[in-house]
């Protein structure tokens, strides 16, 4: 469906988009540049969700990679992504954004459990939710836990912002003939391997009929120019 049309949608950022120009952990000032894109959108009426990776605090395969226990690494994983859901959480209400963090690993000191209900409720409330720890479980990346969420909440959209400004046929970093897809097929990309998100999470979103936009989120404005049609994008349809 045309983005201009959508009525609630999930964004899904990186968690290395939170460390600005640092090189690890979270930029204060970038994170309000961020929240500052978001009450933006929510601003047009539009119901968001947000998923936040954790990959500039701690990334589980990478610690699995060092000889860590992957399982106890995910979990490792799914804690930094909380920390950057509170990050993301004080920002936006810093800019007067009701926002509800909900955690999938329960930790009812600092946010909620996760709940499909409460957060629909927040949602008509005019609240952002923020989902966080994945799935709850390992072996699924945030990606995985983006799509679930997205489906969970009957989202129109998964818009996936990332340090690139869509899909393309090879690393555009390494490739600089790399050819980028303005839409492109839910099979194409699991079949071709074209590393939009992992398997299960463009599966998911295939199954529920979710198109995912992929679009570069350090562009500034750019959020709200690709929820009006305009903007660099690749749509996974």
């Amino acid at each position: 469906m045309p983005l201009t049309t959508a009525k609630r949608v999930l964004l899904k950022l990186s968690g290395e988009v939170l460390m600005g120009d640092q090189d690890f952990g979270i930029d204060p000032a970038f994170v309000a540049e961020l929240a500052q894109e978001v009450k933006a959108a929510k601003d047009t009426g539009l119901e968001i969700c947000l998923v936040i990776g954790g990959g500039n605090i701690f990334r589980g395969m990478a610690g699995a990679a060092q000889g860590m226990d992957r399982a106890q690494a995910d979990y490792m994983g799914m804690l930094a992504t909380v920390m950057n859901a509170l990050a993301m959480q004080n920002a936006l209400e810093q800019l007067g954004v009701p926002t509800r963090v909900q955690s999938a690993i329960e930790m009812d000191k600092v946010c909620e459990p996760v709940i499909r209900r409460r957060a629909e409720r927040h949602l008509e409330k005019g609240r952002i939710v923020i989902f966080a720890a994945g799935v709850g479980a390992p072996y699924f990346t945030t990606d995985s836990g983006a799509a679930l969420r997205a489906a969970e909440m009957r989202c129109d959209a998964l818009l996936k912002g990332t340090s690139v400004d869509g899909v393309y046929d090879s690393d555009p970093k390494k490739n600089a003939d790399a050819k980028r897809f303005d839409t492109v097929g839910y099979d194409r990309v699991l079949a071709d391997n074209l590393k939009v998100m992992d398997a299960s999470a463009v599966a998911l979103c295939r199954d529920n009929q979710i198109p995912i936009v992929v679009f570069s989120i350090r562009e500034k404005g750019n959020l709200a120019r690709i929820l009006n049609g305009e903007g660099t994008q690749t749509i996974v349809q």
